[in-house]
């Protein structure tokens, strides 16, 4: 197991734009993967977009929170 926790460098506590960049980025690629199968389910391409901006948005919130609560603690770090 030593090799393997070597493979990653982990801070206890990551900068704050850090989380928000890393947030940001994942939304932008979660974004554009729930329009393209919400487009295959409905054939619609203003109701695709509709339903991967509201839905993201949402998640974008929630897991900034997550990870910022995450960043709190101390288990396994």
């Amino acid at each position: 197991m030593g090799a393997f926790s070597s493979l990653f460098a982990r801070t206890p506590n990551q900068r704050r734009s850090r989380a928000i960049v890393k947030t940001l980025l994942y939304r932008v690629l979660m974004v554009v993967i729930t329009i393209v199968v919400a487009f295959a389910v409905t054939d619609d391409v203003l109701a695709s977009v509709n339903i991967g901006v509201v839905t993201n948005v949402v998640k974008t919130g929630t897991y900034y929170g997550y990870e910022r609560l995450w960043d709190r603690v101390t288990w396994g770090v």
